[in-house]
């Protein structure tokens, strides 16, 4: 406190000598009177107490009392500030800026019908100032309108300023998150993350556009627009599933695209449901125009057995240049059925073996974009369990873009009787991913919010949702009546502006006066010819569309490459090589399997009486199934073949019998995987114990196998039986994959029954009936059963679990996935010999 005072009184005393300074000479004699002097260091005490409190130096300051005496000191004394009253002001100002950044959002103008509330909530919150009554909230009244206030450093609202009135800081608070954009972030627990989207979205001007984007924009926006509008004339009873009501689907997406590549992205993989999916495919992916349109010719024919699927849920690959970035990217969407959602985990799966395949450990270079319906995306389980592995080492693919098209309706029920949350995005907040919700009638807030979607991506690796708020101008599809169950929303609808045609006439008006630059821009003839250039587009790719009679594989393939069939769809070859192995590659295998090949690691005791047991199998030249197994992946990652095993509790094996993954018992979360000790070019083998998750993580798993069919990938079920809770991945991916969309697979599924181990945990012998007849009368499907048998003591032998289709391809359409089933057997260690060679 001393110390405080000497300091105080030496900034008194010298800001005194420099007031007498600061006057004549002959004025001494009054200023260094007794009155005036308490009244300078009562002066310099109020601006203490003011600027301790935070007020801004212009209000600190308190003049020295009138030269006129000590009468009107005293009646100036008692007129100093009230300090106490500035601090709680100060207080109440900053709560308020908090106050629209935690929900700003349930005011935002969101609904381009304005009908509906998006967080199905008309209540306005108490602390958002819609009306200068509310300032009393706050304490605050209308004479504080235009005080000045310090701004905190939560905020970017000031710019280069650091303090403003608080009638410009609600105006700039408003216009950052009660506007066409609403953003939930504050619940993220990271600062600088949500000082990151801060100052995106609160900076002054951040939303500015050249006229070159606007150019660009609009001739997105004609394509958009256009393209379902052709289809719609020419095929005006033909279910297409089309975008109209939420066309800023394309200029969203082409925006993430051109924003990602900007930041080094080659390889974008998406996911998406059937609404706008055509659009998507020739105005995203650029896909042939004519391709899509000899789709609705119902006389056209297959040149194979693929293709077998309507056109909505067909996918394709192409690489192109990005004409925005001038870079070369690869585009791929996915094919899917009519279950939604159910693409999302394959989506992610594919997007991470794209990932491991080319070295990139941090998402640089291949990204992932989900499309969702507003419904699916609230409704669906699976969604949640794509999220939740968004984060796991051996599942996180570094950040993924989600785009919401929320029609605000899901077929005809309405958002009240379709979700418990406020938003349908609400999912995403568990994984702590920002929420950008847009009014999709405003295309430049749909394309600023996704450049910052993009760059949110880029700079922190997180997942991101943009939820595009609009409306569904049709039915569920074209022949559908939502008059029946919608009545009010499509009177609304019908007399709704298309979103091209508000855009355009936005940006003429933005032209006037002619001096305005903008009048050079965009005049009306500009954007009557860029309609007229993409429907002679159109035009001229339906008479090409004429001359197609036959459909091939290479128009629809989600996927490069064709591997074990023909054009034609027969297999390259009925020959299988030998997958035999010398006893000393064997040997050496075992040895690894039944050794720690780590210095200074210990493992626990009853794991070394394990490995102890396989080198004693090893000298009587027998295996049992563990044994077998890790002969089997090791010979094949000595020829170069990766090997992935993935599932619940893969590493150490539900039945403690496997142990891939070994643990130091001294240190923690040190591990030694002797699998990746085989040999010295061996490739990488991974296991990883999975969320428990069958849905999600089979379906990651399939989408893994899709990137190289020479790669061995597994999933395994804890028990076999709980496959059944996967079963949409196996009875519409897996099983039909090959028929509907030419999709060849070497995903293989361990469903294990509990004999390989220890089969004395196996109480309830519900795990043990596993539906084997529910999968194998697939006409797809291959499977094999296996019975364990005794090994014979003078035959040591290699049991590789490798898919060969060629082995299987004595029927037509065979798809060539292996299924592994173990059945009861009375022994407490089951041992499996294969005779090779």
């Amino acid at each position: 406190m001393k110390q405080y005072l000497l300091i105080k009184c030496k900034f008194v005393i010298d800001g005194f000598v420099g007031y007498l300074l600061s006057y004549q000479y002959s004025l001494i004699p009054i200023l260094i009177s007794p009155p005036f002097f308490l009244s300078c260091l009562q002066s310099w005490d109020v601006f203490f107490r003011n600027a301790n409190a935070g007020a801004p130096p212009g209000m600190a300051h308190q003049s020295p009392l009138s030269l006129a005496g000590l009468p009107q000191a005293q009646s100036l004394a008692g007129a100093q500030p009230n300090v106490e009253k500035l601090v709680e002001d100060h207080l109440a100002v900053q709560s308020l800026i908090r106050a629209y950044q935690i929900r700003g959002h349930h005011v935002a103008q969101l609904d381009p019908l304005g009908i509906m509330d998006a967080d199905l909530d008309s209540h306005v919150p108490n602390d958002i100032i819609t009306s200068s009554d509310k300032l009393g909230f706050y304490g605050l009244d209308e004479s504080d309108l235009d005080k000045v206030f310090r701004l905190p450093t939560t905020t970017f609202i000031g710019g280069t300023e650091t303090a403003l009135p608080l009638r410009e800081i609600i105006r700039r608070l408003e216009m950052a998150y009660c506007q066409h954009i609403g953003v939930e972030f504050m619940f993220i627990n990271d600062l600088d993350q949500c000082q990151w989207i801060r100052e995106k979205f609160e900076k002054p001007g951040v939303m500015q556009f050249t006229l070159e984007e606007k150019r660009t924009l609009l001739a997105r926006m004609v394509r958009s627009t256009r393209f379902e509008e052709f289809l719609q004339r020419k095929w005006s009873s033909e279910k297409r599933f089309g975008l109209e009501g939420c066309e800023s689907l394309i200029p969203a997406l082409k925006t993430i695209i051109d924003k990602s590549s900007e930041k080094g992205v080659e390889n974008v993989v998406m996911g998406m449901p059937h609404r706008g999916r055509l659009n998507v495919l020739a105005n995203v992916i650029r896909k042939e125009l004519e391709q899509i349109f000899c789709q609705f010719d119902s006389k056209l024919e297959a040149a194979d057995e693929g293709s077998g699927d309507v056109k909505y849920h067909l996918g394709m690959y192409h690489r192109r240049i990005n004409r925005v970035t001038d870079r070369n990217i690869t585009l791929s969407l996915m094919a899917n059925p009519s279950h939604l959602e159910a693409v999302d985990p394959v989506v992610q799966g594919k997007t991470k073996a794209e990932q491991f395949y080319c070295g990139d450990t941090e998402g640089h270079k291949v990204m992932s974009i989900l499309m969702h319906g507003d419904a699916a995306f609230a409704g669906q389980g699976v969604v949640y369990e794509t999220f939740h592995l968004s984060d796991l080492p051996s599942y996180s693919t570094h950040g993924t873009v989600h785009v919401v098209v929320n029609n605000q309706i899901g077929f005809t029920t309405d958002p009240r009787m379709a979700r418990s949350s406020p938003y349908p995005t609400d999912v995403a907040r568990v994984v702590n991913a920002p929420i950008f919700h847009v009014n999709a009638d405003d295309p430049e807030a749909v394309v600023y919010v996704c450049n910052v979607a993009a760059e949110w991506r880029a700079t922190f690796h997180k997942d991101v949702v943009v939820d595009l708020v609009c409306y569904r101008r049709l039915g569920h599809n074209e022949m559908d009546e939502p008059m029946f169950t919608q009545p009010l929303m499509y009177k609304q609808i019908k007399k709704q502006k298309g979103v091209m045609q508000k855009y355009g006439e936005k940006l003429i008006a933005e032209g006037e006066p002619r001096s305005h630059p903008l009048h050079f821009c965009l005049p009306s003839p500009s954007l009557q010819e860029e309609i007229a250039k993409y429907d002679k587009i159109c035009e001229e790719a339906h008479v090409r569309s004429k001359d197609e009679k036959i459909l091939h594989i290479k128009h629809w393939l989600d996927s490069p490459g064709l591997v074990f069939f023909n054009l034609d769809g027969q297999p390259k070859s009925l020959t299988c090589p030998s997958t035999g192995l010398t006893e000393e590659e064997l040997t050496h295998i075992g040895q690894v399997a039944s050794s720690v090949p780590v210095e200074d690691f210990t493992i626990h005791g009853g794991l070394s009486r394990i490995l102890k047991a396989r080198g004693e199998m090893i000298k009587n030249r027998t295996v049992d199934w563990a044994l077998g197994e890790y002969m089997a992946f090791g010979s094949l990652l000595k020829e170069g073949i990766h090997v992935r095993l993935s599932g619940q509790d893969v590493e150490r094996g539900t039945f403690s019998h496997r142990h891939h993954v070994l643990h130091d018992q001294n240190v923690d979360k040190r591990v030694c995987i002797p699998m990746n000790h085989v040999a010295p070019n061996q490739a990488p083998y991974t296991v990883c114990n999975s969320s428990l998750s069958e849905y999600g993580v089979l379906g990651f798993e399939l989408g893994f196998a899709m990137a190289s069919p020479n790669a061995l990938v597994l999933w395994e079920a804890q028990f076999g039986d709980f496959h059944n809770t996967a079963q949409c991945i196996i009875d519409q991916f897996i099983c039909p994959g090959q028929a509907k969309w030419v999709r060849q697979n070497g995903i293989v599924l361990l469903l294990p029954h509990g004999m390989e181990g220890m089969p004395y945990l196996v109480k309830d012998q519900v795990h043990i009936m596993t539906r084997t007849a529910q999968i194998s009368k697939a006409k797809e499907q291959s499977i094999i059963t296996l019975k364990p048998l005794r090994a014979y003591p003078p035959t040591l032998c290699n049991f590789r679990l490798k898919t060969y289709p060629n082995l299987t391809a004595c029927s037509s359409g065979t798809e060539p996935v292996i299924c592994i089933f173990l059945v009861p057997f009375e022994r407490k260690h089951s041992e499996v010999c294969v005779n090779v060679n």
